[in-house]
C-alpha cells in the first residue's frame, strides 16, 4: 500500500467533526506518542520475558500497535497539510545525503 492511500482511507476512519485544528493535530499527537509508547512496552516484554526471541504472538501483537502508530502519525500530517508520501520521500532524502557527507551518526537536526 503506498503512504498517500493510506493516509487518505485511515482519514476515513477519523471522526474530529465540530472540532478546531488545534484540537485535530493536539489529539492526533498525543495519540502518536501513546501508540508508540505501546510498541515500546510489547517490545520491552520481549526482552524481558523471552530475552529478545519475539514470538510469533508478540509479532503479531507489535504489528497491530505499528498500524495504530501509523494511524495517528497519518492524521498529524493531514493536520499539518503533508502528505504522508511526501514526508517519507523527503526522509530518504535526508537521510541519503547524511550517509553521502558521512554524517549520519552525527547529531543536529540540520547536520
Amino acid at each position: 500500500m503506498e503512504f498517500n492511500d493510506y493516509q487518505d482511507l485511515a482519514s476515513k476512519t477519523a471522526d474530529f467533526k465540530d472540532r478546531s485544528p488545534e484540537y485535530k493535530i493536539m489529539y492526533s499527537c498525543m495519540g502518536l506518542a501513546g501508540e508508540t509508547g505501546e510498541v515500546i512496552e510489547k517490545v520491552k516484554k520481549v526482552m524481558r520475558n523471552n530475552n529478545g526471541a519475539m514470538t510469533e504472538e508478540q509479532r503479531d501483537a507489535i504489528k497491530l500497535e505499528i498500524g495504530d502508530v501509523l494511524w495517528y502519525l497519518s492524521q498529524v500530517a493531514r493536520f499539518s497539510d503533508i502528505k504522508l508520501g511526501d514526508a517519507a520521500q523527503a526522509n530518504v532524502e535526508k537521510l541519503a545525503d547524511r550517509r553521502a557527507r558521512g554524517v549520519i551518526r552525527g547529531e543536529g537536526d540540520t547536520r
